[in-house]
């Protein structure tokens, strides 16, 4: 019998809780939907490129004689002039060149005591009337060309050897600036052999110069971009060693034809930058440059956290209001986002009032109990 009085006692127990829940549950009031209407603004679509910002033209200094650096007259970020001597070689005459020379100037020596004699002879026919005018005259010029012909010679060989003729204004062993600029990189120090440009072989580099007052910024532009590009469009360009400045840029330059890079194509592009007097740039600095690939200036437009998205069919679609707090499904058609505001091409109109749907109930945060407390409570 007790038993039994127990057990009724915990069932209405557990039916007054149960009835007490279900009260405390049904009289939480309803979450209530702030709404967004349509409003007229611009969007620009911006597309950012990685580059860097280098001369607009390098010139490689090469030397003109294979032989050894003997001397370098100037260091790395000196600004030379046009014509200005650099570096000094010393040349290392080739054994097979100068014996060959060695050749061509006694042959050559043999040719004027050939053609010495042959003149006197003709001289002293010509005094005794036994031979025209018209053959002593070819016997002088063939003398006269022996001794030019063992000269140019006697000139190559000494060239080989030194460098330069003696008495000449320039010495092909001086290397000197080709253009006014900034010397960017010595990539020889002394000592080290350096070989003229030929037909087989591009030459040592002994400077590279460059003027810094010309520089591009040089980037990669992804395809799905690189059509929406024209030439002369302004460019902002921001540099990683100089974060407090902008630098404005034209671009003057798009590749016809693109590189494929990690399984995408891009196209190389350049725009001229603007510099100004205060601040010194070196070759080679890291950038950003920021372009305006689309713009729409007065558009409808909404919050672009207002859309969703058809589960099935990914069509976009808004809630709009009908009556106070019952919304109806919009399916829309959509432009142009940056990534806050997306424009609006039909389904809604400037009046509507569009469900925030994404709306959260902020979070109520309890402060933590200290140790100190529980030690009191205890």
């Amino acid at each position: 019998m007790k038993t039994k009085n127990i057990l009724i006692v915990l069932l209405i127990l557990g039916l007054l809780f149960a009835i007490a829940y279900f009260v405390r549950t049904n009289s939480t009031p309803s979450i209530q939907y702030d709404t967004s209407t349509p409003f007229i603004s611009s969007i620009q679509k911006t597309s950012v490129v990685t580059g860097t910002v280098i001369p607009e033209d390098e010139v490689d200094i090469k030397p003109q004689l294979n032989g050894i650096i003997d001397n370098i007259l100037v260091e790395e970020g000196d600004i030379v002039e046009n014509g200005q001597l650099i570096a000094i070689i010393k040349v290392v005459p080739d054994e097979r060149s100068v014996y060959a020379a060695r050749a061509q100037v006694t042959a050559a020596k043999l040719t004027v005591e050939n053609a010495d004699r042959q003149f006197k002879r003709a001289k002293e026919l010509f005094q005794k009337d036994i031979i025209s005018q018209q053959d002593y005259e070819d016997a002088e010029l063939s003398f006269n060309s022996a001794k030019e012909n063992l000269l140019a010679a006697e000139n190559d060989l000494e060239i080989l050897r030194k460098g330069s003729v003696a008495g000449s204004s320039t010495a092909n062993t001086n290397i000197r600036a080709t253009v006014s600029g900034t010397i960017l990189e010595i990539p020889v120090k002394l000592g080290d052999q350096v070989i003229a440009a030929n037909n087989f072989n591009e030459g040592t580099s002994v400077a590279i110069i460059a003027d810094l007052n010309k520089m591009i910024f040089e980037g990669q532009v992804d395809e799905a971009e690189v059509g929406k590009l024209e030439i002369g469009q302004s460019l902002i360009v921001n540099m990683a060693a100089i974060p407090e400045k902008e630098f404005d840029a034209k671009l003057k330059f798009v590749a016809p034809k693109g590189t494929e890079q990690g399984g995408a194509v891009q196209f190389k592009i350049e725009a001229d930058l603007i510099l100004d007097e205060d601040t010194f740039i070196r070759a080679g600095y890291s950038a950003n440059g920021s372009l305006v690939v689309e713009d729409k200036q007065e558009i409808m437009v909404i919050a672009e956290a207002l859309l969703q998205f058809d589960r099935r069919t990914q069509q976009p679609y808004v809630e709009v209001e009908v009556s106070d707090q019952n919304f109806e499904r919009r399916d829309i058609t959509i432009g142009l986002s940056d990534g806050i505001k997306v424009e609006i091409l039909s389904g809604v109109s400037m009046e509507d009032k569009i469900k925030i749907w994404n709306k959260t109930e902020p979070i109520k945060i309890e402060p933590e109990e200290s140790a100190f407390d529980q030690f009191r409570e205890d």
